[in-house]
C-alpha cells in the first residue's frame, strides 16, 4: 500500500519557511526520493540554486517570476508579475501531474497566492488534483484560512527577533 502524500505549509511573517522546506528536501535525498523546488518569485542567485546541484540528479530547481512584488524599489507591474506567476503555477501543475517526483517544494506560492499575483483557487485545485503519494510542501507569508484547512501540517513561523531592524542586510549563506 503506497502512503498517503501530505500537504505540508510554512508560513508566518518570521525567517526560516524555504530554509525548513529545504531541510525537508536534504532529509529526503538521503532516503533517494526524487525532490522537486519550484521557486516562485525568486529571480536572483541564491546559494540554494548551486546547493541543490550538490545533492544529486534525484533534485532539481527551477526559479520562476520576476523578483518579490514591491521590494527593495521593483519597479516591475503587477501585469508582469501575474504573468510569471502563471507561467511558473503551470510548469509546476505539469511536473506535479508527471509523476516523476516523490516531494515538491512549491517555494513562495502561498506568498504569491497572499499579494494576489496567484489565485486561491487554482492552488486549491492544485491541491485536490496531486497525486495520492505526493507530498506537496507550500512556503510564504499569510497562508489563508482555506488553504490550512487542507494541509495535513501546518508550521507558522514567528518573528522574535530580525537583525535588519538593526539595519543589517541579508546575509549570504543565512538569508539566501
Amino acid at each position: 500500500m503506497e502512503e498517503k502524500g501530505l500537504v505540508i505549509i510554512y508560513t508566518g511573517e518570521g525567517k526560516g519557511k524555504t530554509t525548513a522546506a529545504l531541510g525537508l528536501v536534504l532529509r529526503a535525498v538521503g532516503y533517494k526520493k526524487k525532490c522537486l523546488i519550484v521557486q516562485f518569485g525568486k529571480a536572483w542567485f541564491t546559494g540554494e540554486l548551486v546547493g541543490i546541484k550538490k545533492l544529486g540528479p534525484g533534485v532539481k530547481i527551477i526559479q520562476g517570476g520576476k523578483g518579490f512584488l514591491d521590494i527593495l524599489g521593483s519597479k516591475v507591474p503587477l501585469s508582469i508579475h501575474k504573468k510569471a506567476a502563471q507561467e511558473t503555477y503551470t510548469l509546476l501543475s505539469k511536473e506535479i501531474m508527471s509523476g516523476k517526483w516523490d516531494i515538491i517544494v512549491a517555494d513562495e506560492i502561498v506568498g504569491a497566492v497572499a499579494s494576489k499575483i496567484l489565485p486561491l483557487t487554482q492552488l486549491l485545485q492544485l491541491i485536490d488534483q496531486k497525486p495520492q503519494q505526493l507530498d506537496l510542501v507550500l512556503t510564504g507569508h499569510q497562508a489563508p484560512m482555506q488553504l490550512i484547512k487542507k494541509a495535513d501540517l501546518v508550521t507558522e513561523m514567528r518573528e522574535v527577533r530580525h537583525p535588519f531592524k538593526k539595519g543589517l542586510i541579508a546575509k549570504k549563506g543565512i538569508d539566501f
